[in-house]
């Protein structure tokens, strides 16, 4: 009888400190996340420094928890997963050399993994994927339609052009003066108010399948300079519900044409705002009725954590993926190439 396989991961590409391990591929065991949001809110946004600096604080601790939770230890692991790229620069080294350094102790093979692919494999967790598949990568820097034919085979078919969605929502929420993390806070807003203003929709040109949300975001932000200006008074809920009109209808339109064009059997929606209810609602509307069967991952599974490096890791490590010694962050990784790297 064929003994179980367990990878351990290492994620730290911006501010969450996350330990988690997987068996078998698919069956989470322990999945432990350090937030450094509170450190984070006063500035508006992550600080590099700060964030870098609290990663090397609550590394061993996460580490430890995560293994104390699952009661394994670091020699019941077949290898060691991490992310390296992208991502903060500061932030990937703590967990790239963290993770070099177990490998190294414990002379287990070392498995590093992009981030974004860490996202898509979440969904694995939850449902076993069935190929070929498309995945709505949503996230606060990055909003992509990859076409995936096999386990590891990235093609980007749609991309943002300029702010991610998860930026737009950000700098939204600044300009609204509602605290970090912005997304959240934006998406609850929308759910109390309703869509009265009629903010643009970049559609870009016909078949096109990439996405461009600086020209709503300026909108949005001019909208409420003028009315500031006026003195008009303007319903923050209803400003939120409507910016975030125009993001799902964007994000959820393209996502079914581009479904029904390939002929994907899965949606796949990744990255910290498939947490968005507005968007899971839209895009369950929008899949309700289709031969395409959409997957839309748990909360705890939407923002960043250790759990899917271990997931992507596991899939790269059973198709004999091995980094090296040498393994560095890679801020740029690009996720096309790191699913064509030769082994």
């Amino acid at each position: 009888m064929k003994e179980d396989q367990y990878i351990i991961a290492i994620e730290t590409s911006c501010d969450e400190t996350a330990v988690a391990i997987v068996r078998n591929q698919t069956e989470l065991v322990t999945n432990i996340v350090a937030s450094q949001i509170e450190s984070h809110k006063r500035f508006g946004g992550v600080v590099p420094e700060i964030a870098s600096r609290h990663h090397i604080e609550q590394m061993t601790i996460t580490l430890e928890e995560a293994l104390e939770d699952a009661g394994m230890t670091l020699d019941d692991m077949d290898a060691i997963a991490v992310t390296e790229g992208p991502g903060l620069v500061g932030a990937l080294l703590v967990g790239v050399n963290a993770a070099k350094s177990i490998a190294f102790a414990k002379q287990k093979p070392l498995v590093g993994v992009h981030h974004i692919a860490g996202h898509i494999y979440a969904n694995r967790l939850e449902k076993e994927f069935e190929f070929p598949l498309l995945s709505l990568v949503v996230s606060g820097g990055h909003t992509e339609l990859v076409l995936m034919r096999e386990h590891g085979s990235f093609e980007i078919i749609g991309e943002t052009r300029d702010d991610a969605a998860g930026e737009a929502y950000d700098k939204v929420a600044r300009t609204l003066k509602l605290p970090y993390p912005g997304g959240p806070q934006i998406d609850r807003l929308a759910q109390e108010g309703e869509e009265t203003i009629d903010f643009p929709r970049a559609w870009l040109e016909d078949g096109s399948y990439d996405f461009s949300f600086s020209g709503l975001k300026s909108a949005v932000i001019n909208r409420l300079h003028k009315a500031k200006q006026r003195d008009e008074h303007l319903k923050p809920e209803d400003v939120a519900a409507s910016f975030q009109a125009s993001v799902v209808d964007v994000l959820s339109t393209k996502a079914i044409r581009a479904a029904e064009e390939y002929g994907v059997k899965q949606m796949i929606v990744a990255g910290g705002v498939a947490a968005n209810k507005g968007l899971r609602a839209a895009l369950q509307e929008k899949f309700e009725g289709s031969e395409t069967e959409l997957l839309i991952p748990p909360l705890h599974l939407c923002t960043d954590n250790a759990a899917m490096i271990a997931a992507a890791g596991a899939v790269a490590y059973n198709q004999g993926h091995r980094a090296g010694w040498d393994l560095n962050a890679n801020p740029g990784l690009d996720l096309e190439l790191f699913g064509g790297r030769k082994k």
